[in-house]
């Protein structure tokens, strides 16, 4: 009898189920890499860098323009965040996202992930994909201090419900006393965009 009970009180209040959570690891095709390479390259590519570049210094001086660059300030993590805003689409957005890894990879980093992760929050689901960048190790030498070069680097870019929403470079430095002081956040920002001024 307690089971029949228990039936119908199942099916009148069903119990909610956990929400989604998973993480995978992916990669970039030599094709894809290529695509964004050229990209890079091309006056659009060029534009939009130059644009993103524009309106993180605005936005330093009180100004905000579209697509709207949002600062991230704090004692040991430094960054940006890109709104999802005219005149970016959806493609261009993904672009920008693996051309901002290919910048460190071209200042000497190297990549130790790149994963997307979906989650369930609320009625929406959102996902990130992640690129981390870490500095090479300077010296087997470890009487010296290690260059952190501007520290551990890691580029986001989040959709909700399949619609981009923003990317985000954040850059998290060791204040261990192992490591050599960071070198300035403005100069990575100089140095991310140093192609495209």
């Amino acid at each position: 009898m307690a089971s029949f009970i228990d039936d119908i009180l199942g099916k009148l209040f069903p119990k909610k189920s956990a929400p989604m959570n998973m993480k995978e690891n992916f990669s970039q095709s030599e094709g894809e890499k290529d695509m964004v390479a050229n990209w890079m390259e091309s006056e659009e590519g060029m534009a939009t860098l130059k644009l993103i570049n524009k309106n993180y210094h605005f936005k330093k001086s009180g100004i905000t323009a579209s697509p709207e660059v949002h600062i991230l300030n704090s004692p040991y993590a430094n960054g940006f965040a890109v709104s999802f805003e005219s005149p970016l689409d959806e493609k261009t957005f993904s672009h920008l996202f693996f051309a901002f890894g290919r910048r460190m990879l071209d200042l000497g980093y190297h990549r130790v992930s790149l994963d997307r992760k979906m989650e369930e929050i609320q009625e929406n689901v959102r996902t990130t994909e992640k690129q981390y960048f870490k500095p090479p190790l300077s010296s087997t030498d470890f009487s010296q201090k290690i260059d952190q070069m501007f520290g551990n680097v890691s580029i986001e870019k989040v959709n909700i419900n399949d619609k981009p929403s923003f990317l985000k470079v954040l850059v998290t430095v060791y204040s261990d006393h192992l490591y050599q002081n960071a070198k300035p956040f403005d100069q990575f920002i100089d140095d991310l965009f140093q192609t495209y001024p």
